[in-house]
C-alpha cells in the first residue's frame, strides 16, 4: 500500500508539472543572455536516415567520441519523448564569441564492427541532429562516392567519413539567434575496407557571425525556408489565397443557387390550397413525416458526433494558442504536449454533446453511450500506439516511447479525460430537452425510392461530399505533410488557421447542398448519410498520404512504414470525426429551418 501511495503522488506530481509547464511556457520566451567567454553547450541528440524522420536512434548508437566518464543525459519535457529526442551532453567545448580554428575532439582508433557501422550508416544517408539553445541543426555522417544512380552500389564506390565538424553560430548583441553546421570534404576519411581498423582525428571549429537583423524571437523563421525542403512563404501565401478565392466562389455559387431553389418551394409549397394539399405535394415536403425519424444505431451515432465534435474544439483551441503565442508552437513537442492536454480539457465537450443527443433520442443506456464516447477515438489511437511502439522498441529505436511517458499519457487520460466525459455525459443528459422537430413522425416508414441514377448514389454523393473540401486545402496539406513526416519545421499557423476555417466552410455548405438533393428525391435517410458525406474528407486525406508517400517521399523501410500509414490513418480518422460534426451539424440546422418555414401537416 505505501508502494501504491507513492507511485500514485508521483503520478499527480508529473500532471501538475505537465500542465503548468503547458501554462507558463510563454514566460520562457526571453531567451538566454551571455557574456564573452561564458560556456555554450552543444547537444547531441540522434541519428537516422534522413528519408525516414521516425527512424531515429540515440546518438552514440553509433562510434562518436565521448567524454571521459558517463555521459550527461538531459532532462526531457513530454514532447520531447514524442518526437523521439534523447539528448545527451557532447563533449565540444565552446564559449560565447571565442572562435576556434581547428580543435583536436580525440583520435580514435575504430574496430572493424564500428568501421561497418559507419559505413552501413553513411550508406543509408545517415544524418545527426544537434541542439543549441533549442536551435536544432543537422549535418550528413559522411558521403558515398562512386555510386551510379540508375545501376545502385557498384564495387568501385567509396565510403567516406566527415570526421571534423564546422559550427557556425549567429548572434544579436548577447543572444545566439542562429546555428548552423557543415561539414569538410577535405577532411574526409575512407572507410570503404570495414575488415580493417582505421585511424580517425574527430575535430571542430567554431566560428561567431554577427546577426543585427535578426532577433531571439524570430529566430525560427530561417526554418521555414531551409535547404531541405524547397518552397517560399510568398509562394505559400498566394497558395492559400488562390485557395481561399476558389472557396468563397464555390460557396457563392451554392448560396445563390440554394436560395433560389428554396425560393421557389417556399413559393409554390405556400401557394397550394388546404384541400389541394395532398395531392399537390412532391419532393421534400412529402417526406414531413419521415425527416426526422430518428437513424439507426442512435448510441453510436451520438459517440460519433460527441467525439467530433470535441475534436473541433481541440483543433480551434490549439490553433488559436499557437497564433496568440500562448506556448511556442517551434519549440520541440510542444505542439504535441499541447494537443494531448487540450484534448483531455475538452472531453467535458466531447461527453456532453453526444449525451445531450442521444437523450434526444431517447436512448437510454447512457452508461453505455458515456463509455462509447470516451474510446471512439483514444481507443483506435491505442491500438495503433501499440503497435507502432512495439516495433520502434524491436528496431532499438528512439521513435519508442519510455514506460513512464506512457504512464503519464495514460493517467492524463484516466484521471482528467475519462472523468470530465462522465461530467460532461451527465451534465448534457440532465440539461437535454425533448427533441424540437417542426413536424410530427408517422407511424409507418416511407418507402424510399430506388429508381435512382448513379450520380445520385450514396457513394457518388460522398466523392462529391469530400472532394471539394479535400481540394481547399490540398496546397496547405503539402506543407503540413513535409512538417510532420520531414525536417522542416511549420511556423505558419495562421495560415493554416485560415486553411481550417475555409474547410469547415465547404464541408458545411457542400454538405447542405447535398442533403437538400437527397430530400428533393424523397429520401429522408438524412442523419448518417450527412455525418459521411461531411467526414469522407479523411479518406481522401488517407489516400492522398499514400501519394505522397510513394511520389513526393523517400520514406522506405518497415519502421517508418508503420509509423507513417499507422498515425496517418489515425490523423485521416480525426478529420472523418470532425468533419462529419461540421456536416451533420449543418445539415441538421438547414432541414429543421426549411422544414418550420413551410406549413406541415
Amino acid at each position: 500500500r505505501p508502494h501504491r501511495i507513492v507511485t500514485a503522488a508521483r503520478t499527480m506530481a508529473g500532471l501538475r508539472a505537465l500542465l503548468a509547464l503547458t501554462l507558463t511556457a510563454a514566460a520562457a520566451a526571453g531567451g538566454m543572455h551571455y557574456k564573452p567567454h561564458d560556456p555554450v553547450f552543444i547537444i547531441s541528440n540522434k541519428v537516422g536516415p534522413f528519408n525516414n524522420p521516425s527512424e531515429t536512434y540515440q546518438y552514440y548508437s553509433l562510434p562518436f567520441c565521448r567524454t571521459a566518464g558517463k555521459q550527461k543525459r538531459h532532462h526531457h519535457e513530454l514532447g520531447e519523448y514524442l518526437v523521439g529526442d534523447r539528448k545527451i551532453t557532447s563533449p565540444y567545448q565552446v564559449s560565447f564569441l571565442d572562435n576556434v580554428q581547428w580543435f583536436l575532439l580525440c583520435e580514435k582508433t575504430l574496430q572493424p564492427d564500428e568501421v561497418k557501422s559507419f559505413a552501413d550508416a553513411i550508406e543509408d544517408d545517415y544524418y545527426f541532429e544537434m541542439f543549441l539553445e533549442d536551435l536544432p541543426m543537422w549535418g550528413y555522417i559522411g558521403e558515398v562516392e562512386g555510386e551510379d544512380l540508375l545501376l545502385g552500389h557498384l564495387e568501385t564506390a567509396r565510403r567516406y567519413l566527415y570526421p571534423h565538424l564546422h559550427f557556425s553560430i549567429g548572434y544579436n548583441v548577447d543572444q545566439i539567434v542562429s546555428v548552423n553546421v557543415s561539414t569538410n570534404p577535405q577532411r574526409k576519411v575512407d572507410i570503404t575496407d570495414d575488415l580493417m581498423e582505421t585511424d580517425v582525428s574527430f575535430s571542430y571549429s567554431v566560428e561567431w557571425v554577427p546577426k543585427p537583423e535578426l532577433t531571439w524571437e524570430n529566430r525560427m523563421s530561417r526554418y521555414h525556408d531551409s535547404r531541405f525542403l524547397p518552397g517560399t512563404f510568398e509562394i505559400h501565401w498566394l497558395s492559400i489565397i488562390n485557395s481561399f478565392v476558389l472557396v468563397l466562389l464555390l460557396t457563392a455559387f451554392l448560396t445563390i443557387i440554394l436560395m433560389r431553389v428554396l425560393k421557389n418551394d417556399f413559393t409554390r409549397y405556400m401557394d397550394v390550397e388546404e384541400d389541394e394539399m395532398g395531392e399537390e405535394e412532391s419532393g421534400w415536403k412529402l417526406i414531413h413525416g419521415d425527416v426526422f425519424r430518428f437513424p439507426n444505431q442512435t448510441n453510436l451515432f451520438a459517440a460519433l458526433v460527441g467525439a467530433g465534435g470535441q475534436l473541433c474544439c481541440t483543433t480551434f483551441l490549439l490553433l488559436l494558442c499557437a497564433i496568440t503565442g500562448f506556448f511556442r508552437p517551434t519549440k520541440r513537442g510542444a505542439i504535441l504536449t499541447a494537443m494531448i492536454v487540450l484534448y483531455a480539457l475538452t472531453s467535458f465537450i466531447g461527453g456532453f454533446t453526444s449525451a445531450r443527443l442521444y437523450r434526444q433520442f431517447g436512448g437510454l443506456a447512457w452508461v453505455w453511450n458515456t463509455v462509447m464516447t470516451a474510446i471512439i477515438f483514444p481507443g483506435p489511437l491505442g491500438c495503433i500506439f501499440m503497435w507502432v511502439n512495439t516495433v520502434a522498441w524491436s528496431r532499438s529505436s528512439t521513435a519508442a516511447l519510455p514506460w513512464h511517458t506512457v504512464m503519464i499519457i495514460a493517467s492524463l487520460y484516466m484521471l482528467v479525460s475519462f472523468p470530465l466525459t462522465i461530467i460532461g455525459a451527465i451534465a448534457g443528459r440532465n440539461l437535454a430537452t425533448d427533441f424540437d422537430a417542426p413536424c410530427r413522425t408517422k407511424k409507418v416508414l416511407r418507402q424510399v425510392p430506388t429508381d435512382i441514377p448513379w450520380y445520385r448514389q450514396p457513394m457518388a454523393q460522398m466523392f462529391m461530399a469530400g472532394f471539394l473540401p479535400f481540394s481547399a486545402i490540398y496546397i496547405e496539406l503539402h506543407y503540413i505533410f513535409a512538417s510532420v513526416w520531414g525536417h522542416k519545421i511549420y511556423t505558419l499557423f495562421g495560415i493554416l488557421f485560415i486553411a481550417f476555417i475555409m474547410l469547415f466552410i465547404v464541408t458545411s455548405f457542400i454538405t447542405v447542398a447535398l442533403i437538400y438533393f437527397q430530400l428533393a428525391r424523397e429520401d429522408h435517410r438524412w442523419w448518417w448519410r450527412s455525418f459521411f458525406s461531411g467526414g469522407s474528407t479523411g479518406f481522401f486525406i488517407y489516400a492522398y498520404s499514400f501519394f505522397y508517400f510513394f511520389q513526393r517521399s523517400s520514406m522506405d523501410g518497415w519502421l517508418q512504414s508503420s509509423f507513417y500509414f499507422g498515425y496517418m490513418a489515425i490523423i485521416s480518422y480525426a478529420f472523418f470525426l470532425m468533419l462529419g460534426f461540421v456536416g451533420f451539424i449543418s445539415s441538421m440546422v438547414f432541414v429543421k429551418h426549411i422544414y418550420s418555414v413551410v406549413k406541415c401537416d
